[in-house]
């Protein structure tokens, strides 16, 4: 090639390299920008909500706090909603206090469950071109260029696979490591996002910090493979949970292909399913969650709806394990002591073991039966042998448990939860949360027996999975 060809050639590179730099950085600060102007007037609102209810009666202080919560959550999704990455992953988050807020509050921050907007069908190709080597017609068989899902940080399309098999293909969006790095590295600004929306005594920043730790591992979605992997072998023939088993060769760093998973989403069972239906998969659920928890010492921390499929034969499908917890070493035989007295109610048992693992000083000068009642409040449906999950229930006591002027303010001023349970948490009210919305009737304390303890099978599905594990073995 001439020299002056191979210079033309350099420079027109380099001034194109110098011009996606020039637009990353443009994208970063009108992003910044934007963020800051949000949290900006979040600030700006709550420092005048918190002057003007100082005059106002305590019927008032109330109407007051809930139009503030609906205000802000509105401005929190009409932001978020349109953004990719972590912020709007940090709206999804707050889904799991959703049933803490009004009505209108709530409907406005689950509009950041559903789908995101979707990326154009030439920007997806690429991505498939850059990690599988070819543009998506040509690596599948058939490619459906509109995605059937999209959400923070990738979107699915359906395809089919040269041997005919279905798919489900998981894009990454293009750039979206930028903007989740960048979005992490301003914690403060996180935290006050947080705290704008949530209800006053939230630990907004071990929520932040929690989230901040994990998010990163999501952009690699072979660390996602490998977990969805783990989950699909322990969980293989299972009589009523179904894991899609991940396709390694046209799988990458950002390209994650699994079988496809029949089913109706959310909303379609809750519209079509009997009564009977809707109690065996809420049982589904439940058993699901302790199962992981307790016996593969590993959970996915993202219970939303839209992680779910429902099989007409009884059978859940569980998708994306992009945000799995694991347990470090001695982390849940830190927290197994504290079960057996808060189910027995055993207040001095359970205050002794609260302080053996950090979780109150031992000088803290509490009523041990005050201490009971706070941290037994999501415990409630183990403490009798059957209870109901409704929404209701979910918003009294996520109020309770948040009411920093309410009687168990000593018990929240001294309280410090560990932030590794942070996600586990937000599985714990996502999980009751769903249970509340399928009006789930069940003996909750001898189903939970059955991981924590190994207790024999309550249920006629718990029979089934005994079943199962025996003919593992």
């Amino acid at each position: 090639m001439p020299r002056r060809l191979v210079a033309a050639v350099a420079v027109t590179a380099g001034a194109a390299g110098i011009g996606l730099l020039v637009r990353r950085h443009r994208h970063r600060v009108e992003r910044g920008a934007r963020l800051a102007r949000l949290g900006a007037r979040r600030a700006a609102g709550f420092a005048s909500h918190r002057a003007r209810r100082l005059a106002a009666t305590e019927a008032r202080r109330q109407q007051m706090d809930a139009d503030f919560l609906i205000r802000s959550a509105e401005d929190v999704a009409r932001e978020l909603g349109h953004m990719k990455g972590a912020m709007m992953k940090a709206g999804q988050m707050l889904s799991f206090i959703i049933d803490g807020l009004p009505e209108q509050a709530q409907q406005s921050l689950a509009s950041l469950q559903q789908n995101a907007p979707a990326m154009a069908p030439s920007l997806a190709a690429r991505v498939v071109r850059d990690e599988l080597g070819a543009d998506p017609t040509e690596v599948f068989r058939t490619w459906s260029e509109v995605p059937v899902a999209a959400a923070s940080i990738g979107q699915v399309h359906r395809a089919t696979l040269p041997d005919g098999r279905e798919v489900a293909v998981k894009v990454q969006y293009p750039g979206v490591g930028d903007a989740l790095e960048s979005d992490l590295s301003n914690a403060q600004l996180l935290y006050a996002l947080f705290s704008s929306v949530t209800l006053k005594s939230l630990d907004v920043e071990a929520l932040v910090d929690e989230l901040r730790r994990r998010m990163l591992d999501e952009l690699d979605y072979r660390l996602e493979a490998s977990c969805q992997t783990d989950f699909a072998d322990r969980y293989a023939d299972h009589p009523f949970v179904r894991i899609p088993r991940v396709v390694p060769s046209y799988s990458s760093a950002r390209v994650l292909t699994t079988e496809w998973a029949e089913g109706d989403d959310w909303d379609r069972f809750l519209a079509r399913a009997t009564e009977a239906e809707r109690q065996q998969a809420a049982e589904v659920l439940f058993r699901f969650i302790q199962g992981a928890i307790y016996r593969a010492g590993v959970f996915n921390g993202d219970p939303h709806p839209g992680n779910y499929r429902f099989g007409a034969d009884g059978t859940v499908t569980f998708l994306d394990f992009g945000l799995v917890k694991r347990w470090a070493p001695g982390e849940l035989e830190s927290l197994l002591p504290l079960i057996d007295p808060l189910l027995d109610r055993d207040h001095e048992t359970l205050l002794r073991h609260m302080e053996s693992v950090g979780f109150l000083a031992p000088d803290h000068g509490l009523d041990p039966g005050m201490v009971w009642e706070y941290v037994s409040r999501p415990y409630l449906p183990y403490l009798d042998e059957s209870f109901t999950f409704t929404p209701a229930f979910t918003t009294e006591v996520l109020a309770t448990l948040l009411d920093l002027s309410g009687p168990y303010k000593d018990v929240m001023n001294s309280l410090d939860m560990p932030a590794s349970f942070v996600v586990l948490d937000r599985v714990v009210w996502g999980m009751s949360a769903l249970l509340g919305r399928l009006g789930a009737t069940n003996r909750w304390r001898a189903i939970l027996d059955e991981y924590r303890l190994d207790a024999p099978p309550s249920t006629a599905l718990g029979r089934a999975e005994a079943a199962w594990r025996e003919a593992r073995r």
